[in-house]
């Protein structure tokens, strides 16, 4: 007979009476009233069983759920074993089964803990909120530095101070195809860049030095409940709270192993099972398997990174949504355990007679895809993307004819403001919160009305655009918008005031 408990089954009292600091911060625990029907029906089926299986969670939370279980149903050691999985399937279960362990009471401790410290905090700062600002708002470990870090980010904007440049670069052709290349020099303003271009005007162009490196590129970790929400943030558009949704739907079907864990680690069945599946859809050559360790000093590491809980299956869920997720989870799983891809990165310099600077163009060459065949990790840096596609066969000496030269005005930028994923990130590199706290904290920061996530309307600015064709320097004046975002987290006025 398999029951759930739906969570905690008790949590600490309300009011002053919850925590006795003069004992030693001694808890006072509560069956929550929503519990108290499933508690009475859990006892009752306890009282006639011959064994009793925990089998929450294997974390702190986990392990506090199977403790207020064994202490408000007076389970008996002799009849109650704790047991834990990752994966919903019979191999993990029966494993599970097979391998019964104690409550760790380490980890009960070090969850209650945090409980008290969570309550202090909130019932310390809540009130003061109450009485300086309005009631019904609250303090909490995370939350109040979560909404900190959006009001820093916020007051760094505001005090940005923009600089501009010229970004230069020429056109060039060689044999019938274009050749895109920059130069490293950024005039600081519209005179220097226009005598700059005036200095390569009747210039003869030619190709320098040739450089071509072989480079590699290595893949990403499987997820963790963080890279998780921020790359299906970038590649899917989803909210913190909908991946965790959709992950929890996938867990519970059996899809993919436990959605929330700090560790980047595979256990060896699932590298086994990768490389089984690589070297069957791709052949051997694509099959690297590999570990991978936690760089952060404070994961648990209790779980493995999510995965699939069968690598040959790479479509699977109920709807659309689960779908998307499950087949993400699925490449950047399986990718993890493939090989790196093989590079070839050529610059070509370009130099005049005219002056001594020169233009480098770019070009990157696959020569083995290996992972990359499957998937590449995405990116929340917002500059421009740089040309680095294939470059035309040349030699060294070969003239080259000028198409055009431009040199436009580009401002610096102030920072990004955060989104939800990198909210999540600068937490989890701070060392703030946990996986399963980091959905419910974005969420109830933004009901709480210290942050608002809507889109930003952007100023309009000019900036200067000159460029150099058929022999002369031409300048015009255009417009940008600029500070615009969509779906960034800012703070309110009483966010505001709350720091």
């Amino acid at each position: 007979t398999v029951k759930s408990s739906f969570g905690h089954i008790r949590d600490l009292a309300k009011g002053d009476g919850a925590i006795d600091v003069e004992k030693g911060y001694l808890p006072n625990y509560i069956v929550s009233p929503d519990k108290k029907k499933i508690v009475a029906e859990l006892k009752k089926l306890a009282k006639g069983a011959d064994m009793v299986w925990l089998a929450s969670d294997e974390d702190r939370e986990g392990e506090a759920i199977s403790w207020h279980l064994s202490e408000v149903l007076g389970l008996k050691p002799s009849n109650t074993k704790r047991i834990v999985f990752h994966e919903i399937t019979k191999t993990a279960i029966l494993h599970a089964i097979e391998n019964p362990r104690d409550i760790d009471q380490n980890l009960v401790n070090a969850q209650q803990a945090r409980r008290i410290l969570d309550r202090l905090v909130g019932f310390q700062l809540s009130p003061v909120l109450w009485r300086k600002i309005k009631p019904s708002l609250s303090a909490g470990r995370v939350q109040s530095v979560a909404v900190r870090l959006i009001v820093e980010r916020e007051r760094e904007i505001q005090a940005f101070t923009t600089s501009s440049s010229f970004k230069i670069q020429g056109q060039f052709e060689a044999s019938s195809k274009t050749i895109k290349a920059d130069v490293s020099k950024r005039p600081t303003n519209a005179a220097d860049a226009n005598a700059f271009l005036e200095s390569c005007n009747g210039a003869k162009f030619s190709v320098g030095e040739i450089t071509i490196k072989p480079a590699k590129r290595s893949p990403a970790a499987p997820f963790t409940t963080s890279t998780l929400q921020q790359e299906a943030s970038r590649k899917l558009g989803y909210n913190v709270s909908k991946t965790m949704m959709l992950a929890q739907r996938l867990y519970e079907n059996g899809h993919i192993t436990y959605m929330r864990t700090d560790s980047v680690n595979l256990s060896e069945f699932a590298r086994t099972s990768a490389k089984e599946s690589i070297t069957k859809e791709y052949g051997s050559a694509y099959s690297f398997p590999r570990k991978y360790t936690t760089k952060n000093d404070s994961a648990q590491e209790a779980h493995e990174a999510i995965r699939p809980t069968d690598f040959d299956v790479n479509d699977a869920g109920d709807d659309d949504g689960q779908r998307r997720l499950y087949q993400l989870i699925w490449k950047r799983a399986i990718s993890s355990q493939m090989s790196e891809a093989q590079l070839e990165r050529t610059t070509i310099d370009i130099v005049n007679d005219k002056n001594s600077d020169v233009f480098k163009a770019k070009g990157e060459v696959i020569k083995f895809d290996g992972f990359l065949k499957v998937y590449l990790e995405g990116t929340d840096e917002e500059d421009e993307e740089e040309d680095s596609g294939l470059l035309p066969k040349v030699t060294q000496g070969q003239s080259l004819g000028m198409i055009d030269i431009r040199a436009t005005q580009r401002y610096t930028r102030p920072p990004a403001r955060f989104t939800e994923a990198s909210l999540v990130k600068r937490l989890e590199e701070l060392g703030i919160g946990r996986p399963s706290t980091y959905a419910p904290t974005i969420s109830t920061v933004q009901k709480r009305g210290y942050v608002v996530k809507d889109d930003i309307d952007g100023s309009t600015r000019e900036y200067q655009h000159l460029v150099l064709v058929n022999g002369k320097v031409t300048q015009e004046t255009l417009s940008e918008t600029y500070g615009a975002d969509r779906n960034k987290m800012h703070p309110s006025d009483i966010g505001k005031v709350f720091n």
